[in-house]
């Protein structure tokens, strides 16, 4: 009978699922000879990899069609299973216990073990819940025809979804292009926009020129005459000539300094904070003229700062840099500059590789933006490069973008939105440190700090 048995366990092997180690239903036959029930392979391929491997042996499929039902080895699981059922009838009142050699008549409900007459009533037994095994077997039964319509009808809705996942009712595929196809297009008006605006103030700026050029010259001209006239009648005139001088000249500032523009970008600075960093600033680089705060995210110019006005040289900056520093990547970080008439912000870099293209100038180590007052006019002045111009009221907050594979570092006036001034090409070959100068400081004024922004502070509209 042992032999039976053992013949009978291989058969159901045979004859059984791998993965859900019951009968097959809907047996479905992969390329390589094991087979499955059809809903096991279908959960197995879809929620696997891309590749379609095989569950028992792991080999890949060539091919990604899903296999069809195997109606032979259907009809041989039937059989199989009606006669493993008789022979297990038959068999079944062989089926003794072990510790007792009494045949198994009952079973625990709490252990989910079958027991003889005497284990059940053995202490470990006595407070169970005990069924009769012809019973208990029903019971079961009745559950797994339970299990198996709910899987069936499970199995049934990922079919129908999967269905809807191969043909969507809404292509958001060609909706979600149209709607970047759009905004392509309103950046493009946009910019169209922009640079006609940029033609027209270059226009207008050229032609104040020309008027301002003219004048002078005119002016010259009349002076040159009047200086020849008769002593009575050119100082009848002399009021008249030294007010006109004076017009001239008043108009010299506004005609020849050039005034920075701003030409705001919509959604350049939400793009720009998609590269955020949180950076502070390193306390040993600071010295005695400055000051940093113990959060690490803000430095004031201290009393013994001496005033300057103008841009110094790269070893009289006084200046604190950033902790981190960085040789990849793309890097976005924002200053609150808003209590500084003064101030300066950029990167340091051991060394730039020299190139002889003229835009890029390989001179020091440092690339700055610097704010200027003079007199009631702000500047902003860029160094290494040729920005020098006006502004009609202080920047209040600058963002600064770098990026390293490009050699790119860009500052933008964040509040409009709009560029300042922009270093690119730069041969960078050393990590990038962050720079700030909270100066140089005002006679009779006494500065704010220069601040780093936190990552979610955001500036008034």
């Amino acid at each position: 009978m042992d032999a039976t048995l053992k013949k009978l366990q291989e058969f159901q092997r045979e004859i059984s699922c791998s993965i859900c180690r019951s009968y097959l239903s809907e047996p479905v036959t992969t390329w390589c000879g094991h087979s499955f029930c059809r809903a096991c392979l279908f959960q197995s391929w879809t929620l696997g990899t891309a590749a379609f491997s095989c569950p028992e042996c792991r080999q890949v499929s060539p091919v990604k069609k899903f296999p069809g039902v195997n109606g032979d080895l259907a009809q041989l699981t039937d059989m199989g299973k009606k006669l493993c059922s008789l022979l297990l009838q038959s068999t079944e009142g062989q089926s003794q216990c072990a510790k007792h050699q009494k045949v198994f008549k009952l079973f625990c409900e709490d252990d989910q073990t079958p027991l003889c007459v005497r284990c059940s009533q053995c202490p470990e037994h006595r407070a169970h819940k005990l069924s009769p095994v012809g019973e208990a077997a029903h019971n079961f039964r009745k559950k797994l025809q339970l299990l198996q319509s709910q899987l069936r009808k499970h199995f049934e809705e990922a079919e129908e979804l999967l269905d809807q996942e191969e043909r969507p009712a809404v292509d958001w595929h060609w909706m979600i292009a149209g709607e970047y196809n759009k905004l392509h297009h309103f950046l493009m008006e946009e910019e169209s926009r922009c640079l006609g605006r940029i033609k027209e103030e270059e226009r207008a700026s050229q032609d104040r020129l020309s008027q301002h050029r003219q004048a002078l010259q005119d002016l010259m001209l009349v002076l040159q005459d009047a200086g020849h006239q008769p002593n009575l009648d050119l100082l009848h005139e002399a009021k008249q000539l030294l007010g006109r001088s004076e017009s001239v000249l008043s108009q010299r500032a506004k005609t020849v300094s050039p005034e920075l523009r701003e030409y705001p970008i919509p959604g350049m600075i939400e793009m720009l904070r998609r590269f955020r960093v949180d950076i502070t600033m390193h306390p040993a680089t600071s010295n005695p003229f400055m000051t940093v705060s113990e959060d690490l995210k803000s430095v004031k110019a201290g009393e013994g700062w001496q005033v300057q006005t103008k841009l110094p040289d790269n070893s009289d900056i006084h200046a604190v840099l950033a902790e981190q520093a960085f040789s990849s990547g793309r890097q976005y970080w924002e200053v609150d500059v808003t209590q500084l008439p003064q101030w300066i912000l950029g990167i340091y870099t051991p060394y730039v590789r020299r190139k002889r293209k003229r835009n890029v100038n390989s001179r020091g180590s440092v690339f700055l933006l610097s704010c200027v007052k003079d007199e009631e006019d702000y500047y902003l002045k860029a160094f290494p490069g040729s920005l020098n111009h006006r502004v009609r009221c202080p920047v209040p907050r600058v963002g600064v973008y770098l990026e390293y594979s490009s050699g790119t570092l860009a500052f933008y006036n964040v509040l409009q939105s709009s560029l300042i001034y922009e270093f690119h090409s730069i041969a960078f070959t050393e990590p990038i440190t962050p720079f700030f100068s909270p100066g140089p400081p005002l006679p009779g004024t006494k500065a704010g700090p220069m601040t780093l922004c936190p990552g979610d502070s955001h500036l008034p509209a």
